[in-house]
């Protein structure tokens, strides 16, 4: 689209100011992370589209949830529609079709890539959030991620968490000592929770192969444009904790991977996160802390966070004080709720003595919006009524056979649609079972040994392993020789001590 320059995404026109002042994002605060909101049916999904094309023309990488199915147009060529060829004569660009590349995910497989996690990489709690537990049943389940971890049990799948949640509840009076209450009772409220959260369909979601990180940050090799990902969301609203937990394990996977790079030139990626306010939404203290954290240290890794959302007042305070680049569509002021989410817009704003923030606000019509981005000293300009730049690739949603053809042509179309059920957790401790149900060898001779060369004798023998193998030519096994050898130690100190008492009442007489 012609109106980007380098090192800046063209956004629209203010023609209220004298001569009409063009609004850019500057790719250098881009990192800086932004938030777009307003009423339904304002231009949200048509700006979020322009930034998204602003970003992939300019090499940067972007993910986006595509909530209805109107993003996935960004694949095919524009077709000129009437008002996008007016809007671009009125902001004084020049309408030059385009398309993008994109790679279309879904957490259920069904109109993209299956994007999957590990249970283990979720971690107890995004988990605790997912299944709505309270902090009984939290600590619970950080009980068995420790053990978990501790007996080398690995946690891929949802099989593996009911299998070690069994494990936990036979072992309960066990783990106490060690662990703290660990009650049956709440391990069955939690194998509860999960059987929600399967017919939920997050069963589809937990698994291998998980989804790497740079799967997201593709360049494509021809256009030198950013890849755009866009994961189906349509059907994932229906499990509005899913959806938030995704997202959440998301920012903290690229938190944890990515290096530190300061302030780039451009972001290495950006995330635009639709319907924001599913994100904290009942969110504890906790959670809401890990989100304040993440979005304010992210911006060193050199990623972007957009939220989208209807309403300002969705976002806590403590993350709408990080959000530097905003975009305001229109707000309507019908109830005493919605006045104060107008009022709090128009304060966020730097004031521009030429406009009444707040009264605008109310009046702004379809694809026109409040515009203030930062500028070269990290400082936001003043706040501008905008008309938004359309987009160059096509608006609205791409036919099933479309998205077909996508999907056949994708880069990672190998690498995800065939699920991996390697040996974990609900394998381990199912062998573990069979060997402490295998009757006992007769008397007088040595337990047999496993395929891994340890008995069947509980925890000790299993992490043992081959000490218990017997020696060659059927002599005596290192194990064999080392318990004989204790035992004998054993004997004669208790001997000993025994002769002590006897002799020393013996001489006291």
């Amino acid at each position: 689209m012609s109106g980007d320059t380098d090192g800046s995404i063209f956004v629209g026109l203010s023609p209220s100011s004298d001569g009409g002042k063009p609004e850019h994002l500057t790719l250098k605060l881009a990192n800086r992370h932004g938030l777009a909101t307003g009423a339904t049916g304002t231009g949200k999904t048509v700006t979020l589209q322009t930034l998204a094309e602003g970003f992939s023309r300019a090499g940067v990488p972007v993910f986006a949830a595509d909530i209805k199915g109107d993003l996935s147009g960004v694949a095919m060529p524009g077709e000129g529609q009437d008002w996008i060829v007016k809007r671009c004569a009125e902001i004084g660009i020049d309408y030059v079709p385009d398309e993008f590349p994109v790679i279309f995910w879904d957490l259920f497989g069904e109109q993209g890539h299956p994007v999957r996690a590990t249970v283990s990489e979720m971690g107890p709690l995004l988990l605790a959030r997912l299944m709505d537990l309270n902090d009984v049943q939290e600590g619970v389940l950080n009980v068995v991620f420790r053990l978990a971890d501790e007996q080398g049990l690995l946690l891929l799948d949802l099989k593996d968490l009911r299998a070690m949640l069994a494990f936990v509840a036979e072992n309960a009076a066990k783990l106490t000592t060690t662990y703290g209450n660990v009650s049956p009772a709440t391990v069955g409220a939690i194998q509860r929770a999960l059987l929600v959260l399967e017919n939920q369909g997050a069963d589809k979601f937990f698994g291998e192969p998980a989804l790497k990180i740079t799967d997201l940050m593709r360049v494509d090799p021809r256009s030198g444009y950013g890849t755009i990902s866009l994961l189906a969301a349509d059907k994932l609203m229906g499990s509005p904790r899913l959806y938030a937990s995704f997202l959440l394990w998301l920012l903290s996977e690229l938190f944890e991977e990515l290096p530190e790079v300061g302030d780039p030139d451009k972001p290495k990626i950006v995330f635009f996160f639709d319907e924001a306010h599913l994100l904290f939404d009942e969110a504890p203290k906790a959670l809401l802390q890990k989100i304040e954290q993440v979005v304010r240290l992210i911006r060193s890794k050199g990623v972007g966070v957009y939220f989208v959302t209807q309403n300002p007042l969705d976002v806590p305070e403590s993350v709408l004080s990080q959000l530097g680049n905003r975009v305001q569509h229109a707000l309507r002021a019908f109830t005493p709720r919605d006045q104060k989410a107008v009022k709090a817009a128009a304060d966020t704003f730097r004031p521009n003595p030429k406009l009444n923030t707040a009264q605008v606000i109310t009046e702004l019509g379809k694809g026109e919006a409040l515009v203030s981005m930062l500028e070269g000293n990290g400082t936001p300009s003043m706040v501008e009524r905008t008309l938004i730049a359309p987009p160059a690739a096509r608006v609205g949603p791409i036919t099933p056979e479309m998205r077909k053809v996508a999907l056949a042509q994708s880069p990672v179309r190998h690498a995800y649609d065939e699920t991996l059920d390697r040996e974990s957790a609900f394998e381990m401790l199912a062998k573990r079972a069979e060997e402490s149900a295998a009757p006992a060898p007769p008397a007088g001779e040595p337990p047999a040994p496993t395929e891994a060369g340890a008995t069947s004798g509980g925890w000790l023998s299993d992490t043992l392993g081959g000490i218990f193998r017997r020696g060659p030519r059927g002599g005596m096994s290192v194990g064999e020789r080392m318990v004989n050898q204790v035992t004998r130690q054993v004997t004669n100190e208790v001997t000993r001590a025994i002769l002590r008492n006897v002799l020393g009442g013996a001489r006291r007489r």
